[in-house]
């Protein structure tokens, strides 16, 4: 069996300030619906849009089967 990857880059600013359980469970949903199953959370630095620095984030992996 084949399986391609989704990974979303989320920094806490994009979710409104620090991330919650709840904001964390609408994205993982929302890839559910489309078939994606959660495969890893890491918490990473971010790179920013702007300066050198990062911010706190998660790197959240998904898979599903191809074909």
């Amino acid at each position: 069996m084949r399986y391609e990857y989704n990974v979303l880059e989320i920094r806490e600013g994009l979710v409104g300030g620090k991330m919650s359980g709840d904001k964390l469970q609408k994205i993982l949903n929302e890839q559910a619906a489309s078939g994606w199953q959660l495969k890893a959370i890491t918490a990473t630095e971010v790179k920013g849009r702007l300066g050198p620095g990062g911010v706190e984030g998660l790197l959240i992996t998904f898979e599903r089967a191809v074909g």
